[in-house]
């Protein structure tokens, strides 16, 4: 039944990829593995691995000793962050850290695919604000797909060191 104002027709805005993403995003937030309120130095046992990049912006204190390091907006600075990346990626192994040295190779998987992103979409954006559609792809941004390649590079050097694949292989076991 149809109240005052209300039409039978079904409306025509439908919910783009991105906003489906964005709410289904709220609805698990309470239960994402990762919580910024963690210090995950002093209770790496609550720490997961996750897929690719999960957790990589939340958490403590390896936020904030990674992300000053990380940039890509020229190749000169992405070897350069990279470079400084892969350094703590190395430390904290040395320190058997392996929350360390996981989240420093997921800020070098990210260094690769954001400046992937924005060598693919000028300004990074890969959704339409108004609509949350994607966007066309946009030709190359040459210095951005450089920058990839040297993230990339320094980011599979870091999944292929022996002892990082030793220390992942127990953590899971261990932690899951």
């Amino acid at each position: 039944m149809l109240t005052k104002g209300e039409s039978s027709q079904k409306p025509s805005y439908r919910p783009s990829s991105k906003q489906k993403k964005d709410a289904l995003w709220e609805k698990s937030k309470p239960t994402y593995a990762w919580k910024p309120s963690i210090d995950y130095r002093i209770h790496p046992e609550w720490y997961q691995v996750g897929k690719g990049e999960q957790g990589v912006l939340i958490c403590q204190p390896y936020k904030s000793e990674i992300l000053p390091h990380w940039r890509f907006r020229t190749p000169k600075i992405a070897k350069i962050s990279a470079e400084s990346i892969f350094a703590l990626f190395k430390t904290y192994l040395e320190k058997d850290d392996f929350v360390g040295a996981d989240m420093a190779r997921k800020y070098l998987q990210m260094g690769y695919t954001r400046a992937r992103r924005y060598a693919n979409h000028k300004g990074g954006r890969k959704y339409d604000p108004a609509s949350g559609e994607e966007l066309p792809l946009n030709g190359e941004d040459q210095n951005k797909v450089e920058s990839a390649q040297i993230f990339y590079q320094v980011w599979r050097k870091a999944e292929a060191d022996p002892r990082y694949a030793e220390r992942k292989k127990a953590w899971k076991a261990k932690y899951g």
